[in-house]
């Protein structure tokens, strides 16, 4: 490899990063450049794969050999992270081996920059741990706590790509607790199609049968005066599922901001509630040498924050 700065470096695919797009892939290598520049040095033929070009969602295959020509870092777009931001996400880790790191994420920060933000769990833990191969698995809101998936290396990362995309596997549980309004007695199932729309300018998601498929399972779990609190397995992963269910079923998301119901909001900001109580409280994974051959269970536990908000509606 040809470290100079002022030239071009080639870079040899190994089986950590084959099948990674290559945009992602200079990402990681061009630390602080932004993405719009990294795309234009796509599109201009500056960066090279076995002396051609390729478009940004190619996807790297093992032995590709890379162009990477020299990039100057945007000094000003170059995030420092808190040191207890840092702190707060170690102090997070549910579980760890060497293949995978789960978290309980905490809410109100994101899984990884972008939309007006600088930085995610996914870049603190990067630059605590710059050499090691750190990747989301999956995506949580940055208002939902909870059990959050991280590769360790990209066999892991495909495996859990590929567990996440087959619905119909019956050995992989997603499941959420969440406080919605009203009321919600038994075990509901809804099924309804979920899409994005642009709707005065703000981005949302909405029931439409020309939408993504999704399914979610409620089931009560405790019923207060005006509030239930839920369990809530999903078979699909679509963005905003849970929330957009519930209001389609007539009981939002106690803390919802965007699609929930203010006055319950209000009401629930004199408990201490601050946040969405929406948590992946629980993770269950089949057998695979990612855990360490074994099916594996994960909890989450909540929050003090909504701990107290319940012990509160008991009282």
């Amino acid at each position: 490899m040809n470290s100079d700065r002022q030239s071009a470096k080639i870079v040899q695919i190994d089986a950590d990063h084959a099948g990674q797009r290559i945009d992602n892939f200079l990402m990681s290598q061009l630390k602080g450049v932004p993405r719009s520049h990294i795309y234009q040095l796509l599109r201009s033929g500056q960066v090279r794969v076995n002396s051609g070009r390729k478009k940004p969602l190619y996807k790297l295959k093992l032995d590709d050999k890379v162009r990477i020509p020299p990039a100057r870092i945007n000094d000003e777009l170059s995030v420092t992270i808190p040191d207890s931001v840092i702190k707060l996400i170690e102090e997070s880790v549910l579980f760890e081996n060497d293949d995978l790191l789960v978290l309980n994420k905490p809410s109100g920060i994101a899984v990884h920059s972008g939309s007006g933000l600088s930085f995610g769990v996914i870049e603190a833990l990067k630059q605590k741990h710059p050499e090691q191969f750190l990747e989301l698995a999956h995506r949580l809101d940055r208002e939902t706590s909870g059990c959050l998936l991280i590769a360790k290396n990209r066999t892991t990362l495909t495996w859990l790509h590929e567990l996440f995309r087959d619905e119909s596997r019956s050995d992989l549980g997603k499941y959420y607790l969440t406080l919605v309004a009203g009321q919600w007695h038994g075990v509901n199932t809804i099924n309804a199609s979920l899409k994005k729309s642009l709707r005065s300018g703000e981005h949302m998601v909405e029931i439409n049968d020309q939408g993504q498929h999704a399914v979610s399972h409620f089931e009560t779990q405790k019923i207060y005066d005006q509030y239930s609190l839920m369990q809530v397995k999903i078979e699909t992963g679509r963005t905003h599922q849970i929330r957009v269910h519930a209001v389609h079923a007539g009981h939002p998301v106690i803390g919802d901001n965007k699609y929930g119901d203010n006055k319950m909001n209000q009401a629930m900001k004199k408990l201490g509630l601050k946040r969405l109580f929406l948590h992946a409280s629980r993770i269950e994974l089949p057998a695979h040498h990612a855990t360490s051959g074994k099916a594996l269970v994960i909890e989450a536990p909540l929050s003090s924050e909504l701990q107290s908000v319940l012990k509160k509606l008991e009282s």
